[in-house]
C-alpha cells in the first residue's frame, strides 16, 4: 500500500504538478467583505464621514448624530492605543453632558446604548462622576459594568518649576497652584467657547488617551449593534480596518502618480467628492508599519457624504491627496535671530512612577559649549489613585546631538546601522532622560534606573503648522492635527480637536436646520476651524521660546556675540545644522508610538520626594564646596500665584 501511494505520488509529480499541491489548504472560500457577509445597510450616501476615528472624529460623530444624522467612521487601526496622558480641560465633560442631553431628547432611553450591567451607557458619568471612584482602571471594565469608577481622574497637584538662571547664577522659583475644582452641574456657556479661553484655563482631569479614545469608540460601536439588531437603519456604520481607496501602491511619480492620486476621492461636477474605501491588513515590514490592500476584498462604495472629515494626525496622506499643505509656523524668540520655524525635540518615556494626582512642570537653562542658554521643559503627568502612571516628556536642547562617536562610545568611522552604534546611541538618548527626569521629580538617577519603563524614551520632533484653509472638497474639511498642529505640553492638539474642532460639526448641523445653505455652512466650519487652530497656536507661542531668554535685550545679545565672536545668525545656522545631525543619526519614526520597549524593573509605588527650594546647580555647589548638601533644602513651600495648563 506504501508502494502504490509513492508510485502515485510520483506520477502526479511528473506531469508537473507543483509542490505546493501537498498542501491540503482550500481557495474556494469565499471573499471576505462579500455582500453574502456583510450588512451594508446605512453605508450609501451617510450625511457625516469621518476620515480617521481620533477624538476629534469620534466627538463630531456623536455630535452627528445627536443632532439626527447618519454617520460612517473609517479608521486604519482598530481599536485605539495611543498610551500617552491628557491633561483635560472641564469644558470636554459640559460637551459629553449635552451629547447625553440631545440624544435622550431625539432618542429616548430605547434609544441610548446601556451597559454590561443595563444602565444606560452616559458619556459625562463615564468619563468623570462626584459618585465614583478612580483609579487603575479601563475604559472597558466600567463599560461592561464591572467596575464601579470612571475614566479620569482629577488633578490634586499643579506645580510650576521655574529653574532659570538670572543675572548668571541659578535660581529656582517654585509657583504650587490650588487644583481646579471639578464641575458639578452642567453649563452650556462652556460649549462653543473660543480655544484661547479654553487653553488659557486651568486642567481639571488627567486621563489616559487610549481609555477616554476606548469610551467614545463604544459607545459608537453600541449604537451600531442596536441599530442592527433591531433592524432599523443604523444611525452609525464603523469601518476598523479601513481606508479610501489608493489604487496602485507603486512608487511611481510624475503624471503616473498625479493620476493616481484621487483614486479613493471620486470628483463630481459639482466640486464634492464620492468616498470609495478598501479593507487593508497591517504588517511589520523591515521594522515599521506597513498597509496593503486585503487580498480577496471588494471596494465598498460609500456615496456622496453632505460632509465628510479627514482627522487623522499631523501627516494624514488623505488631505495630500486632495491637495492639502501645511506650512511651517515662524516664532520670534527675541534673540537676534528673528522668526524662525517653531520646532522642539523631546523624549518621551513611560515609567511605573507613581506621579499621583499631579501635573508638574519644569523649564531650566541648559548651556552649549560657549555659554549659550536655551531654555528647556519638562513635564510629569499621573493619574489619580493609580500608581503605575508616570508619563514624563522632556525637551532636548538644541545643540545635543546624541551622537555615539563625538561622545567616544564608538570609534570614528563606524556605521550607523551597526549595533555597536544604535546601542551606544539608545544609551546616550537614556542616560540624558534619566538625568531629566530625576530633576524634575527629585529622584536620584540611579532609583530611576531600577524602576519598571514599558515605554520610551523616544525621539521625536514637534514642528508648528497650519494649513491655509480647511476646505479641502465642495463636501469634505480638515480638522484637528491633520490640519494643524501647536504646542503638545497643555495637551492642545487633543483639546483642540475634541472640544474645538469637533463643536464646530454641531455647529454645522445647527445651521443646517436654521436653514443655511450647505456651502455657506460649510464655509463656516471650515473658517472656524482655522480660527480654532491658530488660538491654539497662539497660546503654543510661549513653548517654543528658547536660546537666550526675552528680558536679555538687544544689548545683553550684543555683548554675547562680542564674546563668543559669533553674530546671532551664524549662530542659528549652527542650531540647525545641529539639529539636522541629531536627525541623521537615526531618523524619526512616527510609527514608534505604537511600538512598546518594555525594560523591566520595579513599581516606584512611594509618592514623589518633596520638591526642594534650592535650585539643582546650588545644591551642586554646596556638595563641591562643603563636601555635603548642607543644611535642609526641604523647606515648606508656600502657594503662589498665576495659573497652569
Amino acid at each position: 500500500m506504501k508502494n502504490l501511494r509513492l508510485a502515485s505520488l510520483v506520477e502526479r509529480l511528473s506531469r508537473g504538478s507543483a509542490p505546493t499541491a501537498l498542501d491540503p489548504t482550500e481557495r474556494s472560500r469565499a471573499p471576505r467583505g462579500t455582500k453574502t457577509e456583510i450588512d451594508w445597510t446605512g453605508i450609501h450616501n451617510p450625511d457625516f464621514v469621518a476620515l480617521g476615528l481620533g477624538g476629534t472624529s469620534m466627538m463630531a460623530m456623536l455630535w452627528s448624530v445627536a443632532n439626527g444624522r447618519r454617520c460612517v467612521g473609517v479608521e486604519l487601526r482598530g481599536d485605539p492605543s495611543l498610551g500617552v496622558h491628557w491633561n483635560i480641560r472641564e469644558d470636554f465633560w459640559h460637551h459629553l453632558g449635552l451629547i447625553d442631553q440631545l440624544m435622550l431628547e431625539r432618542y429616548g432611553e430605547e434609544g441610548i446604548p446601556r451597559k454590561g450591567d443595563g444602565r444606560l451607557f452616559k458619556l459625562r458619568e463615564t468619563f468623570y462622576s462626584a459618585v465614583t471612584e478612580p483609579g487603575d482602571v479601563y475604559a472597558d471594565e466600567i463599560i461592561a459594568g464591572v467596575e464601579e469608577s470612571h475614566v479620569s481622574g482629577l488633578i490634586h497637584h499643579t506645580e510650576f518649576i521655574d529653574d532659570r538662571w538670572s543675572d548668571g547664577t541659578p535660581k529656582r522659583v517654585l509657583t504650587i497652584l490650588q487644583p481646579a475644582k471639578p464641575p458639578a452641574e452642567h453649563d452650556p456657556e462652556k460649549v462653543g467657547r473660543d480655544m484661547v479661553t479654553v487653553l488659557d484655563g486651568p486642567s481639571t482631569f488627567q486621563a489616559g488617551a487610549s481609555e477616554v479614545l476606548i469610551m467614545l469608540r463604544r459607545y459608537l460601536e453600541l449604537i451600531e449593534e442596536m441599530d442592527i439588531a433591531a433592524g432599523v437603519t443604523p444611525r452609525v456604520r464603523l469601518f476598523l480596518s479601513h481606508r479610501v481607496a489608493v489604487g496602485d501602491e507603486g512608487d511611481g511619480d510624475g503624471f503616473l502618480k498625479w493620476m493616481r492620486q484621487e483614486d479613493g476621492f471620486v470628483s463630481l461636477p459639482d466640486g464634492r467628492k464620492r468616498l470609495i474605501i478598501e479593507e487593508v491588513q497591517e504588517l511589520d515590514y523591515r521594522g515599521r508599519y506597513r498597509r496593503i490592500r486585503k487580498p480577496g476584498t471588494p471596494l465598498i462604495d460609500l456615496g456622496v457624504p453632505e460632509l465628510f472629515m479627514i482627522a487623522q494626525g499631523f501627516d494624514s496622506s488623505d488631505a495630500d491627496r486632495l491637495g492639502f499643505r501645511q506650512e511651517d509656523v515662524a516664532v520670534d524668540h527675541h534673540d537676534g535671530r528673528g522668526a524662525v520655524v517653531a520646532q522642539a525635540d523631546y523624549l518621551a518615556g513611560y515609567l511605573e512612577l507613581h506621579v499621583g494626582a499631579r501635573l508638574r512642570r519644569r523649564i531650566a537653562s541648559e548651556f552649549d559649549r560657549e555659554g549659550n542658554e536655551y531654555w528647556v521643559r519638562q513635564i510629569a503627568v499621573g493619574h489619580e489613585d493609580d500608581p503605575e502612571v508616570g508619563w514624563i516628556l522632556v525637551q532636548v536642547p538644541d545643540f545635543k546631538t546624541f551622537d555615539p562617536i563625538l561622545a567616544g562610545l564608538v570609534p570614528p568611522g563606524t556605521p550607523k546601522r551597526a549595533k555597536e552604534y544604535l546601542n551606544a546611541y539608545q544609551q546616550l538618548l537614556r542616560e540624558f532622560y534619566l538625568e531629566q527626569v530625576s530633576l524634575i521629580t527629585e529622584i536620584p538617577v540611579a532609583d530611576l534606573e531600577k524602576v519598571q519603563a514599558p515605554y520610551g524614551p523616544k525621539l521625536f520632533s514637534l514642528i508648528e503648522r497650519i494649513g491655509a484653509d480647511a476646505l479641502v472638497a465642495a463636501n469634505g474639511v480638515v480638522a484637528g492635527d491633520s490640519f494643524g498642529n501647536g504646542h503638545f505640553m497643555t495637551s492642545g492638539g487633543a483639546i483642540t480637536g475634541m472640544v474645538g474642532h469637533s463643536s464646530r460639526v454641531l455647529r454645522y448641523w445647527q445651521a443646517r436646520d436654521a436653514g443655511v445653505s450647505q456651502p455657506e455652512a460649510i464655509r463656516e466650519l471650515a473658517d472656524q476651524i482655522k480660527v480654532d487652530t491658530l488660538g491654539w497656536l497662539q497660546v503654543s507661542a510661549q513653548e517654543f521660546s528658547q536660546a537666550v531668554p526675552i528680558n536679555f535685550g538687544e544689548e545683553r545679545i550684543r555683548e554675547i556675540e562680542k564674546q563668543t565672536g559669533r553674530t546671532s545668525g551664524e549662530r542659528a545656522n549652527t542650531i540647525d545644522a545641529t539639529r539636522r545631525h541629531r536627525h541623521s543619526l537615526v531618523p524619526l519614526d512616527p510609527s514608534d508610538w505604537r511600538r512598546l520597549s518594555v525594560r523591566s524593573g520595579r513599581l516606584h509605588s512611594s509618592e514623589l520626594p518633596p520638591l526642594m527650594t534650592t535650585h539643582p546647580a546650588e545644591r551642586q555647589m554646596m556638595a563641591d564646596d562643603a563636601g555635603s548638601m548642607g543644611g535642609d533644602m526641604r523647606e515648606t513651600v508656600a502657594v503662589g500665584a498665576g495659573s497652569a495648563s
